[in-house]
């Protein structure tokens, strides 16, 4: 079974995107075979025993992403509502709270917005693209801002499927997360606004991913760029030798000056940082949602301002760039 993609394509056809649909149903259905994933079927169960209930609540521009009220479900219909989101662990970006249940995420995802938010053009009516979503909390977000279309992409099923519970109750194909990674999109698409959150540390060519970005933009369009950096002038960069705070996949880090640099060199305008912060284990902790290890045990014991490879500890910076 397949989420109900149908409405949002039908939005899709509407709009500037429209060519998209030449590709996208296939590339949705590929993504959901079953013979790709072991955990699908758990996971696809999981949104099958959500309680059927309907609610007129919604809150999409509060730190914690909600719907409905505790009252408008009963007792059994809470525990059924909180063994399903359960089965979806672990949630990672976030907060949300579902009838009244809280679900404290691994990130407290609202404080990367707070940081951007005032800063970035106004969302409303704009079309939207969020790169590496997660479940999709920025998404829901962005459409709290007006957005006419608010898309998300993220090759992780498991991730989609919580954004498929919470769709399950806020109903709104204007918003949706795609199963999909940044190489799956058309070579030249026309959105509004694209955010990159969290993903180009990640890309073995930081160059290409930025002018791969640049083509998903229409002429005029803003880019939300925010990474991990170092301190240091135009020529500092680090290349982790093996693992950075124990991911395996962290290519490349630069600094500010250096990340500024290179949106220059690709062609970008406007170019601005609008916010530099240090990541603390208030912000990415482990919870009762995500059992996992987090930041905390990925820095130095003896020192906080070192990972445990003894490189410098997280630091993000949100840059904003028109191509």
């Amino acid at each position: 079974m397949i989420p109900d993609y149908p409405p949002f394509y039908a939005l899709v056809k509407d709009s500037i995107l429209a060519e998209w649909l030449h590709t996208l149903p296939k590339q949705v259905e590929s993504a959901f075979d079953p013979q790709r994933h072991g955990d699908l079927p758990q996971w696809l169960q999981a949104i099958h025993d959500l309680p059927d209930v309907t609610t007129e609540r919604r809150g999409l521009n509060s730190s914690s992403v909600s719907v409905g009220l505790r009252q408008e479900l009963t007792s059994e219909q809470f525990l059924t509502l909180e063994t399903a989101l359960r089965q979806l662990h672990p949630w990672r970006k976030g907060p949300f709270e579902l009838f009244g249940l809280p679900i404290e995420t691994e990130w407290r995802s609202d404080w990367k917005w707070d940081r951007l938010q005032s800063f970035i053009a106004p969302l409303k009516n704009r079309t939207v693209l969020d790169i590496g979503c997660g479940n999709g909390y920025h998404c829901w977000r962005m459409a709290g801002e007006g957005a006419s279309l608010s898309v998300g992409i993220d090759p992780s099923l498991r991730f989609v499927m919580q954004f498929w519970a919470l769709q399950r109750y806020i109903n709104n194909p204007a918003v949706t997360v795609l199963p999909l990674g940044v190489d799956d999109l058309p070579e030249s698409m026309a959105f509004d606004t694209v955010f990159s959150m969290g993903v180009l540390y990640h890309r073995r060519s930081p160059i290409g991913f930025l002018q791969q970005l640049k083509t998903l933009l229409r002429s005029g369009g803003e880019l939300v760029l925010e990474t991990l950096v170092i301190e240091g002038d135009e020529q500092q960069l680090l290349i982790p030798e093996g693992r950075y705070a124990k991911m395996r996949n962290v290519w490349f880090i630069p600094s500010v000056l250096m990340l500024e640099r290179m949106l220059r060199r690709c062609g970008y305008k406007n170019v601005r940082t609008v916010d530099l912060s240090s990541t603390t284990v208030l912000e990415q902790r482990s919870t009762d949602w995500m059992r996992f290890h987090s930041l905390v045990d990925f820095l130095d014991p003896e020192d906080q301002s070192l990972t445990v490879e003894g490189y410098p500890a997280p630091k993000r910076a949100v840059l904003i760039a028109n191509a």
